[in-house]
């Protein structure tokens, strides 16, 4: 039996609202018995969709509000505007302990607004990220920052490592997980600076929970070859989206070509099997999810545009995740190499403060 679990939701997030967040929750009810919700958001839309799920009674508390941060709203908006929502009440909950993570399918860049606001950073985070699960030929891999930020220093860059490694170890129960640095090259010699100081940074790593294995391209992402892999979320988005497209565009072909000739029709009914197997395999709604990571809490954004399975998906990875105590986690990870940073730091300059005076006696 799962372990007992509040999760917050706003209701009223995304493209249906209600309509698909209420099944949604229903579904992930029924795999996880422990789990129970808050829904924030409009009672009068809310109760007619709870009506038509058993699955759910007894499971959740409706708190009414009629304050929705719009799809459209900018960040500075949500900020100044926002308090009251359901989005914002959903991330208060987590904050005063009253759920283990808040789950919306609303305006990504409010999300992380009244997140970075009503959360405190872990240690000394500077800058939260959005790791996306990203499906490839071996499994599944994380990718960190998918978009949250726009460029990223190098300690950041190595925050966003422990960040997906502790996701990692969660999610795919890794003991270390392989972690790769997305670069234009695997060699030493190429990448922007901040890139070249993180990798000199994370190769230091050696007796903490990851296992770093280099520069990894772009055409490693999808082999799987690393279990994480680091990116500035500009670049990270343009990833992302890039394969969306692509495996959209792969779909349109593989139909097209299946129905272009009588043989191809009669091959594509014998193979109906693996096409379904392969449909399941490039379904966005089983990977649906995007983890804020870096605050003192759990938060997933959900696709604005998903139905109620792929709501679901979004639902199990923050059950998951607060299930294994990832915040935990990844407190005790950052603290752990950012001491071993300052330890490392306070020896070169003890070394470096020593050095004229040993001259000086030897002289």
């Amino acid at each position: 039996m799962s372990a007992p679990c509040i999760i917050a939701l706003d209701a009223m997030g995304g493209d249906f609202g209600p309509e698909v967040v209420v099944p949604g929750a229903a579904i992930s009810a029924v795999r996880h018995p422990g789990i129970s919700f808050l829904m924030f958001g409009d009672e009068a839309r809310i109760n007619p969709q709870l009506e038509k799920h058993a699955a759910l009674n007894g499971r959740v508390e409706v708190i009414h509000t009629a304050h929705v941060i719009g799809m459209d709203a900018k960040p500075s908006q949500a900020i100044r505007r926002g308090k009251g929502s359901s989005m914002w009440l959903a991330i208060e909950a987590v904050r005063e302990g009253r759920a283990a993570v808040a789950v919306s399918a609303g305006n990504t860049g409010a999300f992380m607004a009244l997140y970075r606001l009503l959360l405190k950073p872990l240690g000394n985070i500077e800058r939260p990220a959005i790791a996306a699960i990203w499906p490839t030929v071996r499994a599944e891999s994380i990718v960190l920052d998918v978009g949250a930020n726009i460029g990223a220093t190098s300690k950041q860059l190595c925050d966003f490592a422990l960040m997906g490694a502790a996701m990692a170890r969660v999610l795919f129960h890794l003991e270390r997980p392989k972690v790769g640095l997305l670069n234009v090259g695997v060699e030493e010699i190429k990448g922007a600076e901040e890139v070249k100081e993180a990798h000199l940074w994370l190769k230091e790593t050696e007796g903490l929970s990851i296992d770093y294995v280099g520069f990894v391209e772009g055409d490693d992402i999808g082999q799987g070859k690393v279990d994480v892999i680091v990116v500035e979320g500009f670049a990270g988005n343009i990833a992302l989206k890039t394969a969306e497209g692509t495996a959209r565009q792969i779909g349109t072909w593989v139909r097209e070509a299946m129905m272009g000739s009588m043989i191809s029709k009669i091959g594509a009914v014998l193979a109906q099997g693996g096409f379904r197997a392969l449909k399941r395999k490039m379904d966005p709604r089983r990977v649906n999810g995007g983890t804020f990571l870096g605050h003192n809490g759990l938060a997933i954004k959900s696709h604005g545009g998903t139905d109620a399975l792929g709501f679901a998906s979004a639902v199990d990875l923050g059950y998951d995740m607060a299930a294994h105590g990832l915040v935990a986690r990844l407190a005790a990870d950052l603290a752990a190499f950012h001491g071993k940073l300052d330890a490392d730091k306070n020896k070169a300059d003890a070394a470096s403060a020593a050095a004229p005076q040993s001259a000086a006696g030897g002289a």
